[in-house]
């Protein structure tokens, strides 16, 4: 059986720093690229090779969204790259000026 290419303490430390210190960024990718534009808040609870967990609150209620990454991803830097490619894909969906605009 094939290992996944993360270990729980590296989804903990990637998904405690979008939390911590990506919240805005995380909503607009739920809201754009998890076909949740209601979402008023939300958090990345998880991720693994093939893409990223989250919890929305939409309406009061929590819902999860699971967006995939544009490729299955085999190292920790990579989630870097991926999770800045979506919140730019995010920023253009939703009409908003691009980072550093």
């Amino acid at each position: 059986m094939e290992q996944p290419p993360f270990t729980a303490g590296v989804v903990a430390a990637i998904t405690r720093h979008m939390n911590e210190d990506h919240a805005e960024d995380t909503v607009f990718i739920v809201r754009a690229l998890g076909g949740r534009p209601d979402a008023a808040t939300a958090a990345m609870t998880g991720m693994d090779a093939d893409g990223a967990d989250f919890t929305a609150e939409v309406d009061g209620r929590p819902v999860a969204v699971r967006i995939p990454w544009s490729r299955r991803l085999t190292e920790r830097a990579e989630v870097r790259a991926e999770v800045v490619r979506m919140y730019d894909e995010a920023r253009a969906a939703l009409g908003l000026p691009a980072r550093g605009a």
